[in-house]
């Protein structure tokens, strides 16, 4: 057998045996979780730091200038509306006010001297003013009975008698006008003498004592006054609750708005509701100040204390949702991974409405029952079959309306 033959029968024997050989078997499938697009209810929240602040709180000052007498009050006191915390000593208005009140006296001891002057010139006129009457009458009766200088200084008389009367009259309206004066001094120098105390304008608490016996304190009576107070009192039984809130949350608040409280100092969860907010941003923070009233009668919190708070922004009762591991965010885009009834993976863009830490609301690019996949979306690519398999989300992750 020539040579050439032999490697002739020898290719002939290397691929008789490689074609006896098994093909390899086909690569299985890649396992993928997958979520159901489902309908339920979703709400969104807002967590912040809030602070609480006395309801209402103010620096007491003086409104005339004195020592201080006495002073019953120290921080932490509790005091009422009404209740006289300080007493100051002015004794130059004590004499002010006897003063005044000596003045008020004067004027009504000079209005009955006018009423007398008063009384006494109708008199008098109506006497004179019957004299020339008779001498009127006579004179016509029989003229030249009575002289003309004679009449004529009876008419004379009697019309001076009637003028004394206005000015009598005039001196006595002149007078009273001064007791109103005298009267509105007095009445001010009392006023003056009751600032003397100082006294609680509403219930509270002592926050600040500013001053001890014997201080000189000057009268707050303008802005401009850099005056020292006596003390600060503040409204502790009913606190504001304060919170900013972000300019993009801005337009979920609302007057009767819930808001889940939690106080770590002491331990204590409520749930408040939004009274008032400014309806304006702080152009630094640019967030909106907003309040809740909170209660405090035995005073277990107080001014200062700080508070998590959680405020329930948007709600939907028939909302597509995902859990939010589901949704992929890259850039501007916002898509999904679908798994198909051929079990091939789609890339599919979508819409997003309310977004929560753990769940978020498609509102548009979705059906309900369609299928996801759950994670690791970078492992996988469109049109490529996977084997799904159901995801295990924990339910605690999961965020049901409140």
């Amino acid at each position: 057998m020539s040579r050439r033959q032999i490697v002739w029968i020898a290719v002939f024997v290397i691929l008789l045996a490689s074609g006896c050989k098994e093909a390899p078997p086909a690569a299985a499938p890649t396992a993928a979780a997958v979520v159901s697009v489902r309908r339920g209810s979703l709400a969104s929240t807002l967590t912040v730091a809030g602070q609480f602040q006395a309801y209402q709180q103010v620096d007491l000052h003086a409104k005339v200038s004195g020592y201080i007498r006495s002073i019953k009050v120290d921080i932490g006191d509790l005091v009422h509306n009404g209740e006289v915390l300080a007493t100051l000593e002015v004794p130059e208005l004590a004499d002010q006010l006897n003063g005044s009140q000596a003045e008020v006296q004067h004027s009504q001891s000079e209005i009955v001297r006018a009423q007398s002057e008063v009384a006494a010139a109708k008199a008098t006129y109506s006497a004179l003013h019957s004299e020339y009457t008779r001498l009127a009458e006579a004179a016509k009766e029989k003229p030249g009975l009575i002289a003309q200088q004679e009449l004529d200084d009876a008419q004379s008389k009697d019309q001076q008698a009637e003028a004394q009367i206005g000015v009598a009259q005039a001196t006595l309206v002149s007078t009273q006008q001064q007791l109103g004066v005298s009267k509105a001094d007095s009445h001010r120098y009392q006023t003056l003498t009751n600032y003397e105390q100082i006294v609680a304008p509403f219930t509270g608490v002592v926050t600040m004592r500013y001053a001890d016996t014997g201080s000189l304190i000057q009268a707050g009576t303008t802005s401009d006054t850099q005056s020292m107070p006596v003390v600060q009192v503040a409204q502790s039984d009913l606190l504001r609750l304060r919170m900013p809130v972000p300019e993009g949350d801005v337009p979920y608040i609302h007057q009767g708005g819930k808001v889940q409280v939690n106080v770590s100092a002491t331990g204590r969860s409520f749930t408040g509701t939004i009274v008032r907010f400014t309806r304006s941003l702080d152009t630094n923070t640019r967030t909106m100040l907003t309040e809740v009233d909170v209660p405090n009668p035995t005073l277990v919190l107080s001014p200062g204390m700080y508070a998590e708070t959680t405020i329930q922004l948007e709600q939907k009762s028939d909302a597509l949702i995902l859990p939010a591991q589901a949704v992929v965010q890259s850039g501007d885009q916002i898509y999904v991974l679908v798994v198909n009834a051929a079990n091939q993976v789609e890339k599919r863009a979508v819409t997003l409405g309310i977004q929560t830490a753990n769940q978020d609301e498609i509102a548009s690019g979705l059906q309900e029952g369609e299928r996801v996949i759950a994670s690791g979306q970078t492992n996988y690519q469109a049109g490529e079959t996977v084997s799904p398999h159901a995801a295990f989300i924990p339910t605690a992750a999961q965020e049901v309306g409140q």
